[in-house]
């Protein structure tokens, strides 16, 4: 007796359905071995002695030897380039804060010709490339006096950092109700006192988390480093200028040294970035 055709229907599905179950697990096992693996790479090397980082063959596991890490610390200018990453990047996520925070709430808060205009503006900064603009920044900062300062570089950071800043605080303010601060205002606060008492609390951990975005943009940037500051550079650009002379352990070292911040301040914060899309933080 044969089968009827419709019988066949359920069994497709199925079919296609475990087909595409296969698929997005590999693709998730795909994405998560293509950011770990280098990771694990990175602190096996790092957490290893030099004569094994250089040495062959590999044994895959770390020896959790301190000796690449302390030659790394101790190598001669490090320690000034720490502090400058350090002291530009607090100053980038300062700066962008100040200016986004602001600017996200009028939009959000205020009707005016050209908003969405100026929202698209804001977003196009971002189209322009760094290195077109190397030059034209060079020479100016030459001739206001801010090349090789931290100041000068964090200004810099600071127009990468804008963008982003502006549209997720405007994202936040836009979801908080204006109802809310008109409520504050029939009980006598004025539109400051409103916003320090209603509305700052609610979008706090959305500013948190743009403000260590603006960090971590700061953090690992190199190309304007390496262009606009000779004497104190950055850790990147420093790492950058004396890659071809350094050993690889050093290299490893200077490479964890730039990760793991990056990963601290997001896994410190990662409850407020949550709470900021919407997700429980379990």
């Amino acid at each position: 007796m044969s089968t009827s055709p419709a019988g066949d229907v359920p069994h497709a599905v199925s079919e296609t359905t475990r087909a595409g179950k296969f698929l997005f697990a590999a693709s998730v096992m795909l994405l998560c071995g293509w950011v770990l693996v280098p990771l694990y790479l990175l602190a096996v090397n790092t957490l290893s002695s030099p004569e094994q980082v250089s040495g062959f063959p590999k044994s895959g596991f770390p020896s959790f030897d301190f000796g690449s890490l302390a030659f790394f610390m101790q190598f001669n200018g490090v320690g000034k380039a720490l502090w400058n990453s350090l002291l530009v990047a607090m100053l980038t996520m300062v700066l962008s804060i100040g200016i986004g925070a602001p600017a996200g709430y009028a939009l959000s808060r205020f009707e005016f010709r050209g908003k969405a205009t100026f929202r698209m503006l804001v977003l196009m900064t971002r189209a322009f490339p760094l290195p077109l603009l190397a030059l034209p920044l060079a020479v100016m900062f030459i001739r206001v006096g801010l090349d090789d300062t931290a100041i000068g570089l964090a200004l810099v950071h600071t127009t990468l950092a804008i963008p982003f800043a502006v549209l997720i605080t405007f994202s936040i303010f836009a979801g908080i109700p204006i109802e809310l601060e008109e409520a504050a205002w029939t009980l006598g606060c004025n539109r400051l006192q409103a916003f320090q008492r209603v509305v700052l609390p609610l979008v706090l951990p959305g500013i948190i988390a743009s403000a260590i975005f603006a960090f971590t943009i700061s953090w690992n940037e190199v190309f304007a480093a390496a262009v606009l500051t000779v004497q104190n550079r950055t850790l990147p650009a420093f790492l950058l200028q004396s890659l071809d002379v350094s050993p690889l352990h050093l290299k490893f070292a200077g490479g964890a040294a730039l990760v793991v911040p990056a990963l601290i301040f997001i896994f410190a914060v990662r409850k407020y970035m949550f709470a900021m899309w919407g997700i429980a933080n379990r």
